[in-house]
């Protein structure tokens, strides 16, 4: 296996903007009464545990997902979009490698369906060498507690399954910037880009636009970035617009509500804000909430 040295890399996003008129000019926003609902507990490693060896590598055949690289124990291995292949890096530390724990590339071996020559090795901050599977490093997911189980893929829109080429297991295929899916309890609601349901605050107004979720509001709430108009599907381009919050970001709107990502949504699809506090709400493509 080839070994490399860790880079740390940063990665930048650019959003497209689009403005319609909603009401008059912008006030300054009331402070919040947020409603503040626990976080689901997450199982992480034991800091003391010792890292387990990946040992002979395999593939899973998933219905849903495809071939799918496995430990030697058949729990599912997995990569992150913010790592780098070319030149291979690790960019989850600290609390992120708690809940997804790094491979060691120490033992490591091809088994059926693997190519040895994929393998590598990335060198962590802390010394450590890290499995690498075409450049990309390799993680266990906390969550999975079988072999065979996948429940990491697409954690956050950035966690996927590892295909045999290094690549993403399953369907790839980007999502609009926008668009509905039907949700069985809540019929048809908006998402982003990453698959994340978007939710309106019923003490927000849409006449004048305003935003009341301030404060320790936005620690769990996260304004929605505004999109491309020419990315949407389901949704009427002339119902989005862009809202100026007090601190001067940008924040996207449907019909002139502010729209808003929950961090307790840890899957594309959950829909975990549903109902909090009697005042958050998933959202219709028509921006009207959906009960």
């Amino acid at each position: 296996m080839r070994a490399f040295t860790y880079v740390p890399v940063a990665l930048t996003l650019a959003a497209v903007m689009s403005t319609a008129a909603c009401g008059s000019s912008q006030v300054p926003a009331s402070e919040a009464n947020a409603a503040v609902a626990a976080a689901a507990a997450t199982t992480v490693q034991d800091a003391g545990a010792q890292p387990t060896q990946a040992g002979r590598l395999s593939v899973w055949q998933s219905a849903e997902l495809g071939p799918v690289v496995t430990d030697g124990a058949g729990f599912t291995l997995y990569r992150f979009d913010d790592d780098t292949a070319s030149p291979p890096a690790s960019t989850c530390t600290g609390d992120c490698a708690a809940v997804w724990p790094p491979v060691p590339a120490d033992g490591a071996t091809a088994g059926q369906g693997i190519d040895s020559a994929l393998l590598g090795s990335v060198t962590r901050p802390d010394g450590t060498r890290q499995l690498t599977v075409a450049g990309r490093p390799m993680y266990r997911y906390t969550q999975d507690t079988q072999p065979r189980q996948a429940n990491g893929q697409s954690v956050g829109g950035t966690w996927f399954a590892t295909a045999p080429d290094g690549k993403r297991a399953g369907r790839t295929e980007k999502l609009p910037a926008l668009s509905t899916v039907a949700d069985p309890k809540l019929g048809d609601i908006v998402r982003d880009g990453k698959g994340r349901t978007l939710y309106r605050f019923t003490k927000d107004t849409a006449w004048p636009m305003r935003s009341n979720c301030q404060g320790d509001c936005l620690k769990l709430w996260k304004p929605a970035e505004p999109v491309d108009v020419q990315n949407l599907k389901g949704i009427k381009s002339k119902l989005i617009s862009t809202y100026t919050r007090p601190d001067g970001e940008k924040q996207l709107s449907l019909n002139c509500w502010p729209l808003y990502w929950y961090t307790g949504d840890e899957n594309p699809g959950d829909t975990l804000g549903q109902g909090i506090g009697g005042t958050w709400f998933a959202v219709r493509a028509d921006g009207e909430l959906s009960k």
